[in-house]
């Protein structure tokens, strides 16, 4: 019986993912000038694919205050499912790579959402996408981003990239550090060469589906020297945190 109401949920979780995704790709057509419609429910779009993959999100709130009303999300980056997991509980403008936009359907809809895109391997492209956060950032926008520099494993990268510290220097406002443990390793996992599609069957069709983001302090900028200084830091603190929830 448990069983059937499970399966009977997850339909019709499916059902409303696909009755919230085809207007919205309709309105992603639109031109319009400031904030797009689809930026207004895409939180809402992001937490009905949570809940269509049947993932098992939980938060985890560490810090001691209530957050900050302007932040910079940072977190490590092991698979695809933070693409909707972050944003299904943070109302954040992502930065992601170039290639995103020309995804079919999905890239459409990120687009009108307000999404930021930069080409990772392309000086100049890092350059224009670090003016267009501080700019976002000046407008009141809370930007979520992945210092690894992409997908790099299910453990911490050796390194975090200075574009997130470089903005929150030259802003003031806080990065809120965010480390993100999957359960199923293995399974959220995003490695060459899987596809989208392919890495999407496999988080859907988990047995363990749980997803733990915890949250942390936001750090502020105004304690630190300079941005490397500021990134050493907080890499530390990953470091620390990979230890405790996979070492």
């Amino acid at each position: 019986m448990i069983g059937l109401l499970r399966t009977l949920w997850r339909l019709l979780a499916i059902i409303d993912l696909v009755l919230i995704s085809l207007p919205l790709y309709l309105l992603s057509w639109l031109p319009w000038r400031g904030r797009h419609p689809v930026a207004r429910l895409f939180q809402r779009w992001c937490r009905a694919m949570v809940r269509a993959l049947g993932v098992d999100l939980r938060l985890h709130q560490h810090h001691r205050d209530p957050l900050p009303a302007r932040y910079i999300l940072i977190a490590n980056h092991p698979s695809a499912f933070e693409d909707v997991g972050i944003p299904a509980l943070f109302d954040v403008v992502s930065l992601a790579k170039w290639e995103v936009q020309h995804w079919w359907f999905v890239g459409r809809i990120a687009r009108a959402a307000g999404t930021l895109f930069v080409r990772r391997d392309d000086a100049d492209s890092r350059r224009a996408a670090r003016e267009a956060m501080v700019t976002a950032v000046q407008g009141g926008v809370n930007l979520a981003l992945y210092p690894e520099g992409g997908c790099k494993g299910r453990r911490l990268y050796h390194e975090f990239r200075s574009g997130a510290f470089d903005v929150a220097m030259r802003t003031g406002v806080p990065i809120l550090p965010v480390f993100l443990h999957y359960e199923a390793q293995d399974v959220f996992e995003w490695r060459d060469p899987q596809t989208l599609l392919q890495k999407l069957w496999h988080i859907g069709t988990a047995v363990n589906n749980r997803a733990n983001y915890h949250v942390f302090d936001p750090v502020d900028p105004k304690e630190f020297a300079d941005r490397d200084a500021f990134r050493a830091a907080v890499y530390a603190r990953y470091r620390a945190w990979d230890e405790r929830y996979l070492g």
